[in-house]
């Protein structure tokens, strides 16, 4: 057997799905549709305090009723090994480590699973599941001036610093110095989180809904101290995750329940159940201090970031992060602190730090050229560095002035008047904006295996997921490449645990990751094919692993950027915001396939308008508790808000890199909610600083306060 070249290659070509059919069709099976032989339902009970300590779980009444099977609760459930770092660095989260004692940490804390024959059994008994708490003080609200913040260890350098700060902006002859806010955000995928567990031959085997089948495989086995081989996670088709769909309560509920009915316990989270147990984008307090010259360059820049983590886990929304690689000064200063409330833990939410923080840096950066008199994008072209500001480090690509250039010229951003508040149709009021994009371009070590068959087709091997992005797609078409095939002649499996490690759905560096991995072990096959000589009825099997092939790799700036366009209509007297139009222009390395890809991008700045206008889960601080955590009360852009939107890419090459696949899940949203910020500016020359831009916002900035901060609300 040999393999040639087709006649054009198929990565950069549109193609749909490769599993479309089946998922409009319905044959796709999500975690929750999979059908088991005597399925039982899990429905987990979750406090209705914020702070203190269980005194009594009233199980009696509940074990009476109908189809009920058991209730698991710290008195009675399995003791779990949780001393130990995780595949991602870190520890995992209490709040999925279910019943291990009787403190209560926040609101919606987990307490209880009741099991039972039925869903509907199941959550009847968990509603009737009485339990009496000695309830304690809590604190859950995020203020600039708080007493606790302290400075995190681990991850990312809390703080960098270089230069005399206050000396240049002494000397500086411009001055930007604002607090910007953005408040707490939920992830709110359509496919809420669902496991199933069950016992098979003396293997545990999970159906799951995950960002990573190895990722839950590894924590779920250390856990329940199983030997990983004792452990396969499948999550075959995903219905999105951004960054929420790790380990959570559900899968060790199910695993637990599982284990002592010896019956196969499937636990689904209700949409109200994922504000607490899901992860958010923790609320942030940022201040931003520029100093220029005349002509807008940078002396000094010095970005800050104040967010909250939870009392038993300790997450950073990274957001100061983004001025680290954006922009340079000769004082260059970041920093970010924590405080611990009696709060959930936050996670990961789609470009973690880079969407909250490029909010503030492009916003205070449009303030800048305001007073400076400069054009944004000039003011952002005159401030490119050339090397990253903090790392000193070579960018491996940086196109962010080809993004612009060719932004404004599709745009018409050379036929805007720079003053505000001048456009006007009848009621509304006429803005545009522009904001600068980046997010990280990594990769991780990947193992992937390809068997040649015998029929002269190749099946593809490995533990990716496909979070609704169109990575099977885009698999497909690599490894037809890298095998010099066509895409029919492929068929790539992901999302299983047995096909050994590979790096997550996440941090955009999953298809990266993959590719590098499917491309290693194409190479070493085709390698091994013999022309004129059959494949054997097993196939011809390789397996790559790209440890070393990653850790050889040049230590660069390795990142995706993008330039964001938006023009936006505002009635002042309503407070209404009506997004007329958006265009993104990104440089994000080679496209696999632009049908995908610009789905991807879209879905990014969508996300940005709904950031931008609508997202905002309110706390009750007096009861510590979500006022209506549900789709009717946290708002998200529905198809009315999202108006005339493109998304488009120029070339972006990086000689150095293998691959020269970038990733584009997150970029999208970066910046997206800064140019609408910009625009609502330009339209009505009030500066507002805190998002979302809600309509009493717009109402209560007084008139006449250019440049000044809206009311805060």
């Amino acid at each position: 057997m040999t393999t040639t070249p087709p006649a054009h290659r198929s990565v950069g070509t549109a193609r749909t799905r490769v599993e479309g059919r089946d998922k409009v069709t319905g044959a796709a099976r999500y975690a929750a549709e999979i059908p088991f032989t005597g399925l039982a339902h899990g429905w987990l009970v979750l406090s209705t305090i914020t702070r203190g300590r269980i005194r009594e779980i009233h199980t009696a009444p509940v074990l009476d009723m109908p189809g009920v099977l058991t209730v698991l609760h710290h008195g009675n459930a399995p003791r779990l090994h949780t001393d130990y770092v995780g595949l991602l660095g870190v520890p995992p989260d209490p709040a999925a480590c279910l019943f291990q004692h009787d403190r209560v940490p926040f609101a919606g804390w987990p307490v209880a699973l009741v099991v039972a024959g039925t869903p509907e059994q199941a959550r009847e008994a968990a509603e009737a599941l009485t339990v009496t708490y000695e309830e304690e003080p809590h604190d859950t609200a995020l203020t600039a001036g708080h007493p606790d913040a302290y400075v995190p260890e681990g991850g990312m350098p809390a703080e960098t610093s270089k230069g005399d700060l206050e000396a240049e902006l002494a000397a500086s002859a411009v001055v930007v110095d604002e607090e910007y806010t953005t408040p707490e955000e939920q992830h709110s995928m359509m496919e809420p989180h669902a496991a199933t567990a069950r016992w098979d031959d003396g293997r545990l085997e999970v159906v799951d809904s995950n960002q990573g089948a190895g990722w839950v495989q590894g924590e779920l086995a250390t856990l329940f101290s199983l030997d990983p081989a004792a452990v396969r996670v499948r999550s075959e088709h995903i219905g999105g995750g951004f960054g929420s769909k790790g380990l959570r309560a559900h899968q060790v509920g199910a695993v637990m329940a599982a284990t002592a009915l010896d019956r196969p316990v499937r636990v689904v989270l209700s949409r109200r159940q994922l504000f607490s147990l899901a992860g958010y984008r923790s609320p942030t307090i940022q201040r931003v201090r520029l100093g220029a010259g005349a002509d807008g360059r940078l002396r000094a820049l010095e970005h800050r970031s104040l967010n909250q983590t939870s009392q038993v886990y300790e997450f950073l929304e990274p957001s100061a992060g983004v001025a680290r690689v954006m922009y340079d000064a000769p004082a260059h200063r970041t920093a970010h602190r924590l405080v611990r409330l009696d709060v959930p833990s936050p996670t990961w939410v789609r470009a973690p730090g880079e969407a909250s923080g490029s909010f503030a840096i492009e916003v205070a950066l449009d303030e800048l050229a305001e007073r400076t008199g400069t054009d944004p994008i000039e003011l952002r072209l005159r401030n490119e560095p050339d090397t990253g500001p903090v790392s000193g480090l070579p960018f491996s690509s940086r196109n962010l002035a080809a993004c612009f250039r060719e932004g404004a010229r599709r745009f018409g951003w050379q036929d805007r008047d720079p003053r505000p508040g001048l456009r006007r149709e009848g009621r509304w009021l006429l803005g545009t904006g522009t904001a600068a994009a980046s997010f990280g371009a990594g990769a991780a070590p990947s193992t992937a295996q390809i068997t040649a068959e015998p029929d002269g087709s190749f099946t593809v091997r490995i533990a990716a997921a496909d979070i609704g992005t169109g990575a099977r797609t885009a698999l497909t078409l690599i490894a037809a490449d890298a095998l010099h095939t066509t895409p029919e002649h492929v068929r790539v499996r992901i999302g299983d645990s047995d096909f050994g490690p590979a790096m997550i759905a996440g941090g955009s560096m999953g298809t990266r990751s993959w590719a590098w991995a499917i491309t290693a072990a194409a190479q070493d096959l085709r390698e091994r094919l013999i022309p004129g000589t059959a494949v054997p009825p097993d196939g011809i099997t390789v397996r790559s692993d790209t440890t070393a092939a990653l850790g050889a790799l040049s230590r660069k700036e390795r990142h995706s950027f993008g330039a964001q366009f938006a023009e936006v209509a505002v009635d002042t007297a309503t407070g209404e915001i009506r997004v007329r139009r958006m265009l993104g222009i990104f440089a994000a390395g080679r496209i696999v396939n632009p049908l995908t890809a610009r789905g991807q991008l879209l879905g990014g700045m969508t996300w940005g308008i709904s950031m931008a206008l609508h997202e905002e889960a309110v706390r009750d601080h007096h009861t510590g508790a979500h006022y209506a955590p549900d789709l009717a009360g946290y708002h998200v852009a529905t198809h009315a808000d999202v108006p005339h939107i493109e998304a488009d890419w120029v070339d972006d090459h990086d000689p150095d890199d293998p691959v020269g696949i970038k990733g584009i899940g997150e970029i999208g949203i970066v910046g997206a909610a800064a140019a609408l910020t910009n625009a609502v500016w330009h339209a009505t020359g009030i500066r507002h600083r805190d998002l979302p831009l809600r309509p009493d916002r717009i109402l209560t900035a007084a008139p006449g306060t250019k440049g000044e901060p809206t009311k805060r609300a």
